[in-house]
């Protein structure tokens, strides 16, 4: 890989602001096309080989399914995609200072997937949580366009203090003051704040094509975070065992930025 794709985009101060205002920031072309085109078969890989359904159960029954085999970041692409050097130094400036890795999510939506409703990801409670950003890095990696299902979300939404399932009952109707994201390259990236309402747009009447996408999630240190699946521990001690972090981030895997699993406040 050429020095050029190692380093994260130049961000410029209103950049930086306009994502701290609207909640994302949209990166076309932003992945290498090697990565890509390593990333496709894996996450085919993923989906065919019922890998992705048995991390699901291991997060719905932990007690009858235990940790997965298998997780997306031991799928070598993916593991590279965590640690994608131009990302985190792109998060970084982002979310103004160190950050940890929270999960990873790869799926291979069918054509004419149902949208997925207005909701945001965020998982701190209460309006002191908005102190500590957390983000979504969405990668497409055949991009967006007519043939799949759009992205919408809902500029300023993350300086909010609403439940996740706040305008749910929106269903994926448009909303005032909405933006779509439906015309990326291959490989494009949106960085979102994990507070922004966003919904999954359904496709326009059609055959459609599969939509590749990978969702990975970081969230900005100095508070505990509540994980997502209950083997969190074996992902973050896999991710250190191999070296995801390339030895430049000592906060990326750190267990102690966490609570327990199903802990409430």
């Amino acid at each position: 890989m050429s020095a050029a794709l190692l380093e994260a985009p130049r961000l410029t101060p209103d950049q930086l602001d306009r994502f701290d205002r609207l909640g994302y920031l949209v990166l076309p072309g932003f992945l290498p096309g090697d990565l890509v085109a390593r990333l496709k078969p894996e996450v085919d890989l993923w989906v065919d080989n019922g890998l992705r359904a048995r991390s699901i159960a291991s997060c719905l029954d932990p007690d009858a399914h235990g940790v997965p085999p298998v997780m997306e970041l031991e799928l070598p692409a993916h593991g590279e995609l965590v640690g994608h050097p131009p990302l985190l130094s792109l998060l970084a400036r982002l979310m103004r200072g160190d950050f940890v890795f929270h999960h990873l999510h790869s799926d291979r939506q069918a054509p004419q997937v149902p949208g997925k409703p207005w909701h945001h990801d965020y998982e701190q409670s209460g309006a002191a949580g908005r102190a500590h950003p957390m983000v979504h890095a969405l990668h497409y990696l055949d991009g967006l366009d007519p043939e799949v299902s759009a992205l919408a979300v809902l500029p300023g939404s993350h300086h909010e203090i609403a439940a996740k399932s706040a305008r749910a009952h929106h269903g994926t109707d448009p909303l005032p003051g909405e933006a779509v994201l439906d015309d990326l390259p291959p490989g494009s990236t949106v960085i979102l704040h994990s507070a922004l309402f966003h919904a999954r747009r359904p496709q326009p009447a059609g055959p459609g094509r599969p939509r590749y996408f990978v969702d990975a999630s970081y969230c900005r240190t100095g508070t505990r975070w509540p994980p997502v699946k209950p083997y969190w521990r074996h992902m973050l001690a896999r991710s250190r065992a191999l070296g995801l972090d390339h030895g430049q981030w000592p906060e990326l895997f750190a267990e102690r930025h966490f609570t327990e699993y199903g802990q409430t406040d």
